[in-house]
């Protein structure tokens, strides 16, 4: 007996759940590149921006606490801390530099220079989760890896070294801190929203120190009491700047959390595709038009050839992934940031 009558204003709203989230994700992190750079262009402190940020969303989960639209954990011990210590130091130090890339590389090329974390990501699942990658999936990878290559190396329009040097680190520490929360939600019985309120609150105290050390307290100065609140030709000062793009990218940060913890999961890894190919070519397009960088013929079919890769890695995963759940009879469905991140698709239990 068909129940498809039953089920249909349920696919239907599903659909709608999917195709708002996608859109919200492509929105939103392209508005996190664009407005980070926005920042890093104007100040010496990228990780005193990276605190900020990290402050507004305790804010914002403390508000949404208080106002009862989230219920989070306000306690902490010392066997939590030691057990959220590697979540926490790999957060720190993935955000850290992942800022200090795109302020050493142009918007439109920052996904060049992390154009290694789905390489990273195969590789530390197959190292550390034991999970051994199809021949298809290696070859995806080589694209993504040949696409890297070709916008570090053969570009006619060099990009910083150092921008480079940190783009690629922060590719291997993403990689490794995708496995690391994926030990860490047992620690908070599973509660991806514990997780990301104790991540924000501890990173945030962590930074303090950090920002001290790595000698930024002077352009902080100058931010608040210096040439910072001096307001540039026709327009924002610097201060201004740092503070509306903290504001901006900090809220974001935090609906996106959100929106990955109001279990609104993608059916399907093929709808990301199209959305991961239109951000690359958006962020590249925003790049061009708001910081007037330029695009060579290098550095786009770099932009290509990793989307090319990006996208064949998906559509792999999918198909692997229907071959496995032909006995569970339906996909796996999957919280898009696991998508982001490239994790493994395979309806296999764990």
């Amino acid at each position: 007996m068909s129940h498809k009558h039953d089920t249909r204003p349920q696919s239907q709203n599903s659909r709608l759940l999917v195709t708002g989230t996608v859109l919200f994700y492509l929105v939103a992190a392209l508005c996190m590149v664009m407005a980070n750079k926005w920042v890093l262009k104007t100040t010496d402190a990228p990780l005193f921006f990276l605190f900020t940020q990290l402050v507004i969303a305790v804010i914002l989960f403390i508000a949404a606490h208080t106002t009862r639209l989230l219920v989070v954990p306000l306690y902490l011990d010392t066997q939590l801390l030691i057990q959220l210590a590697p979540n926490i130091a790999l957060n720190v130090i993935g955000l850290s530099f992942s800022n200090y890339t795109l302020k050493y590389v142009d918007a439109s090329v920052y996904q060049v220079a992390r154009g290694l974390v789905l390489p990273f990501t195969v590789l530390t699942s197959y190292f550390f989760l034991s999970a051994r990658p199809s021949l298809r999936i290696l070859f995806s990878c080589s694209i993504v890896t040949l696409g890297f290559f070709v916008g570090v190396f053969l570009d006619s329009v060099p990009m910083a070294l150092v921008g480079i040097g940190f783009g690629v680190a922060s590719s291997a520490i993403t990689a490794v801190h995708s496995v690391v929360i994926k030990k860490s939600l047992d620690i908070v019985k599973g509660s991806a929203m514990n997780l990301s309120w104790y991540t924000n609150l501890l990173s945030a105290v962590v930074m303090m120190p950090i920002i001290v050390f790595a000698g930024e307290v002077p352009a902080i100065t100058d931010l608040f009491f210096g040439a910072g609140v001096v307001p540039q030709e026709g327009g924002l000062s610097d201060l201004q700047t740092f503070v509306w793009g903290s504001f901006i990218t900090g809220a974001l940060g935090f609906m996106m959390s959100l929106a990955s913890l109001l279990s609104i999961k993608v059916t399907s890894p093929i709808t990301h595709m199209v959305s991961s190919a239109v951000r690359g070519v958006a962020a590249s397009m925003l790049g061009m038009w708001l910081f007037a960088d330029i695009i060579s013929s290098g550095r786009a079919s770099s932009i290509a050839i990793i989307l090319l890769g990006s996208i064949y890695y998906t559509w792999v995963k999918h198909v692997e992934s229907q071959q496995t759940s032909k006995d569970a009879g339906r996909y796996n469905r999957l919280p898009l940031e696991d998508v982001e991140a490239g994790k493994e698709f395979s309806s296999k239990p764990e």
